[in-house]
């Protein structure tokens, strides 16, 4: 198991990150996505934290809160040391009735960190991450509150979810300009299947140096290999009960038909073909994985073992990049001089 630093930080975290989104759903969308209760859920925490993982994901709003209370319940039964666990969890999502009790308002904010934390037994959050964006709240007012946090002791380090490049530019711009605490990773979607953040997100983390953790890296179970032209999955499947996120199923499709064979040859599941592919990708520093059984997990800590040769890497790119799109095509076809120029330097 490998170790990134996060952003531009001195901290470092896990190349996988054990996610808890199936932690506690006992209804709605929740139950969907995945129901362990606590004695399932700490044995996949201990089967985590004994293959090297440091790095553990969840959220306010994951089942009411409860995957949070299970989180927290987890690492005091198994006596999990505090300073050898990295902590992330979000605020933005809907915690009440209220008109107040959602958003990334100052309020919404500080109220949900004292949640959290009563929650996961903690006195601090490791990562605190504004879950996605609030177009009533000026941006200002986020990252103010955010570093009062920070300056508070209640969170050591900053990140965001689901914001556009713009958005955090724009965050990024008046963090600096008052001497505030900065955004240090980006929490996004990102698959073989779906590469939307790299017209405009990846460009931006690379420049700015956040890092990128990457949440449902199999498309929702739908690059797991179960999925296929002809295969609609196992009944009662996360994706048979809760297509999301919304994916281009052709395009999905032509990707695991380019990883199966690859996966087939290394004798491995095109689950960690997919998962080694985003593990190869230099702007990843984290990959979040979720499980409902033990050797679902297994099989997913599996794909840090899988080095992907360059043919096999350039077979998936073939079957997975984007079709070119403005500016895009007029940066490639106008920079290639200057580039020539970068590359001749550099020799």
């Amino acid at each position: 198991m490998r170790h990134h630093s996060l952003g531009r930080t001195g901290l470092f975290v896990s190349e996988l990150c054990l996610g808890t989104m199936t932690f506690g759903g006992s209804d709605g969308i929740w139950s969907q996505i995945g129901d362990l209760q606590q004695a399932d859920a700490e044995r996949l925490v201990g089967q985590s934290l004994d293959a090297g993982i440091n790095f553990i994901d969840t959220a306010d709003i994951y089942s009411g809160g409860e995957s949070e209370r299970i989180t927290g319940r987890a690492l005091r039964n198994l006596k999990v040391p505090r300073e050898q666990v990295v902590i992330a969890t979000k605020v933005f999502g809907e915690a009440g009735p209220g008109p107040n009790m959602r958003g990334a308002s100052r309020g919404h904010i500080m109220d949900g960190v004292k949640a959290s934390l009563q929650r996961l037994q903690l006195d601090h959050i490791d990562l605190y991450q504004i879950h996605g964006f609030d177009p009533a709240t000026p941006i200002e007012e986020t990252v103010r509150a955010l570093d009062q946090l920070v300056r508070h002791g209640h969170v050591r380090y900053v990140g965001v979810s689901n914001w556009a490049a713009w958005q955090i530019a724009k965050a990024l711009g008046i963090s600096e300009r008052l001497g505030l605490a900065r955004f240090e990773s980006l929490q996004a979607y990102y698959t073989v299947a779906g590469r939307d953040l790299e017209r405009e997100l990846i460009p931006m983390l690379q420049s700015e140096g956040l890092g990128l953790m990457v949440w449902s890296p199999l498309a929702g179970g739908l690059l797991s290999g179960k999925y296929g032209r002809e295969q609609q999955g196992e009944t009662g499947s996360r994706r048979v009960s809760f297509d999301f996120p919304p994916v281009d199923k052709e395009r999905a499709w032509d990707c695991v038909d380019a990883m199966r064979p690859i996966a087939e040859a290394r004798g491995v599941s095109v689950a960690q073909v997919a998962l080694a592919w985003l593990l190869h990708q230099p702007q990843v520093t984290s990959v979040i994985v979720g499980a409902r059984r033990p050797e679902q997990l297994a099989d997913n800590l599996a794909a840090t073992a899988l080095a992907l040769d360059a043919g096999e890497l350039a077979q998936i790119d073939a079957a997975s990049r984007l079709p070119a799109e403005y500016p895009g095509w007029m940066f490639a076809r106008q920079g290639e001089n200057r580039r020539k120029q970068l590359a001749e330097r550099r020799a």
